[in-house]
């Protein structure tokens, strides 16, 4: 532990941190302050968690991008009243999603943790093709799926069936337009459609926050079954009860209709 040269030439060079010299130190690769070889293993352990951990934090964050672009895309290009809100995004990554995703840092090791081949670091990165199409192509649609779904159930419980919808962005935003008629010949005013159109935003708002109960569930674990995993992380059983008492604030708040653009549920 102290042949400097074959510290250097060694795949990982390990030296004493006790025992070992200033020059071996220097030259290895990894220095044991304990003396301890055992240490390497826990090492190894505690490494192989971060790396999980932050994997499964990215993964969840990324997932609702889909869900928060895709209505201002359609928004654009079908020209439909909007969706979803700019402000209830911010409520969305600044609110609901912050604590679950931090709380997935504190994720126990999994039990195969220890089992796993070595990863392959031209391919495995923290932040891969996998990890993005898992986020954004299967997660991060059906989340999207899910907030169309309640904004087109909305809109036609009231009268909007969706093929009227298609480009009426310019008469529904028009606030000299009270006269606007819906599928089934009701006039609508300016001030009543722009109440429906924040209960719009409220409703995809909170389908994107149970989706992502959904999706803190799916990220909790990487490999094994959450009912092998458990939940045991209480700080992810105390992110669930927090996103959804803050979604309850958000919109049933008196005077979020102004702030927020949100309507009761």
């Amino acid at each position: 532990v102290n042949d400097s040269p074959a510290l250097k030439k060694a795949d990982i060079g390990v030296a004493m941190g006790i025992a070992g010299s200033d020059v071996s130190k220097q030259a290895a690769d990894m220095i044991l302050l304990d003396d301890n070889f055992a240490s390497i293993v826990v090492g190894v352990e505690e490494g192989r968690l971060i790396f999980d951990n932050l994997k499964k934090s990215i993964a969840y964050t990324l997932t609702s991008n889909i869900p928060e672009i895709s209505p201002f895309l359609f928004f654009i290009l079908a020209s439909v009243p909007l969706p979803l809100g700019t402000v209830t995004i911010l409520c969305i990554d600044l609110g609901t999603d912050m604590v679950p995703a931090i709380s997935l840092a504190y994720e126990q090791a999994e039990n195969d943790i220890m089992e796993r081949r070595p990863r392959n670091p031209l391919k495995d990165h923290l932040v891969n093709s996998k990890l993005i199409g898992f986020a954004y192509l299967q997660i991060g649609v059906l989340q999207a799926l899910a907030g169309f779904f309640t904004y087109f159930t909305i809109l036609h419980e009231n009268g909007w069936r969706a093929h009227r919808l298609f480009g009426i962005r310019e008469q529904w935003d028009d606030d000299n337009i009270n006269d606007l008629r819906d599928s089934y010949g009701q006039e609508w005013n300016f001030d009543q459609r722009k109440t429906l159109e924040f209960y719009c935003h409220t409703a995809f708002f909170v389908s994107i926050v149970i989706v992502q109960w959904a999706d803190l569930m799916i990220c909790k674990t990487r490999k094994l079954s959450i009912f092998q995993q458990g939940m045991r992380n209480h700080y992810l059983t105390f992110a669930l009860f927090f996103e959804t008492g803050l979604a309850c604030l958000l919109s049933y708040t008196p005077r979020t209709d102004v702030g927020l653009r949100m309507q009761p549920l």
